[in-house]
């Protein structure tokens, strides 16, 4: 079993949460009520949705792990789960934006951008890109 497929299944528990299709069409995703939260892209990749305000205030401490990926611009960021602790932090991560979701939701309005993916900002192209 992969991380990536453990942590699906963790997260495929969760009563807030329920397994879907990913908008953009690759992969799996799960998603709450408010619309989706995570897209699983590859055994190791993930694209997780957070409010704009949520990764505002992380960001100085998603770019000190290298587990994380952030696009300027994008309220989805990119995991790479390498570790079981890399796992941890994506449920962490998830229970963060299932929270941000409901205490500061994005406009209303607002244009949904694709996630991390369809932007060719997963580790896997970005790291075979500079090689």
């Amino acid at each position: 079993m992969t991380l990536a497929s453990r942590a699906l299944a963790q997260l495929a528990t969760w009563p807030d949460l329920r397994q879907s299709v990913p908008s953009c069409g690759l992969g799996q995703a799960v998603r709450s009520a408010q619309g989706e939260i995570a897209h699983f892209h590859s055994d190791r990749d993930v694209d997780l949705l957070l409010t704009d305000r949520a990764v505002r205030r992380f960001t100085k401490d998603f770019k000190g792990s290298g587990a994380i990926r952030i696009v300027p611009g994008s309220p989805w960021v990119t995991l790479r789960l390498d570790a079981a602790s890399d796992v941890d932090l994506l449920l962490t991560l998830v229970s963060v934006a299932l929270q941000a979701r409901q205490s500061w939701p994005d406009p209303v309005g607002r244009a949904m951008s694709g996630c991390n993916d369809q932007r060719g900002a997963g580790f896997v192209k970005a790291d075979h890109g500079g090689v």
